[in-house]
């Protein structure tokens, strides 16, 4: 069965409340639990974590290296725009790495257009709230 790791960067948690004419309405773990449900009809085995701790993601990244992780889909929210960290654990990843964002980036603060993480990123989503995340999903299964 090949794994999947879904990572959701900080704040994330506050899904559902926090700004959701920007975030929408949906909490995280209505997201997680579609992706479950989308992967298991796929016969894909998934994980979904999220932290707003930069060291626990990375950490995260790399213990995928080692157990299988075929692909990493990953909104790193605002770490999206300032860690080279995270950049340079998922240069160290072989598999596929899907980056999402709920919101279209490019329509907000000038600051938010830079992604370190598109430098590695073998596809990007932005903009298109929730369904991005099972878009991303669907692409990591069509291989």
């Amino acid at each position: 069965m090949h794994k999947v790791l879904v990572l959701h960067g900080p704040n994330l948690n506050l899904l559902g409340t926090r700004q959701p004419e920007v975030y929408g309405h949906e909490t995280l773990d209505d997201i997680d639990n579609g992706l479950y449900e989308q992967a298991a009809l796929g016969g894909w085995e998934i994980a979904c974590r999220q932290s707003n701790h930069e060291g626990e993601l990375i950490d995260l990244i790399q213990a995928a290296r080692l157990d299988g992780t075929a692909a990493i889909i990953i909104n790193p929210a605002a770490y999206t725009h300032t860690s080279v960290a995270i950049l340079d654990a998922l240069n160290a990843f072989d598999g596929r790495v899907i980056e999402v964002h709920l919101s279209n980036v490019h329509r907000r603060e000038a600051f938010r257009h830079q992604s370190y993480v598109s430098l590695r990123a073998d596809g990007v989503i932005a903009g298109l709230g929730s369904q991005g995340y099972r878009a991303a999903l669907d692409a990591v299964m069509a291989g």
